[in-house]
């Protein structure tokens, strides 16, 4: 989610870029800069791009697993973990 004190306007990126950058850097949350007072593209910390990336392709190879059927329905996995690691169920 977007915060309101991550809208900047262009302009003021412009301006004061190195103190944007290193917030972005610091706080790894996109920025979205606007003009005329509209949303028109956003900037990111490229090691956060990057981790957005690979959450986006371990989506992608879960869902990919799934329609290959190489997946367990969500109950069977539970169970399995909660033997691996000796959780009892919660009662009812």
């Amino acid at each position: 989610m977007i915060s309101v004190q991550d809208i900047r306007s262009l302009t003021d990126f412009q301006r004061h870029t190195k103190s944007h950058l290193k917030r972005l850097k610091a706080t790894g949350r996109p920025a979205v800069l606007t003009v005329n007072g509209r949303a028109e593209l956003s900037v990111q910390d490229a090691a956060a791009f990057e981790d957005m990336l690979n959450a986006i392709r371990g989506i992608q190879r879960g869902l990919d697993a799934m329609k290959e059927g190489a997946g367990k329905p969500f109950r069977v996995a539970l169970d399995e973990i909660r033997a691996r690691h000796r959780i009892p169920r919660r009662p009812k």
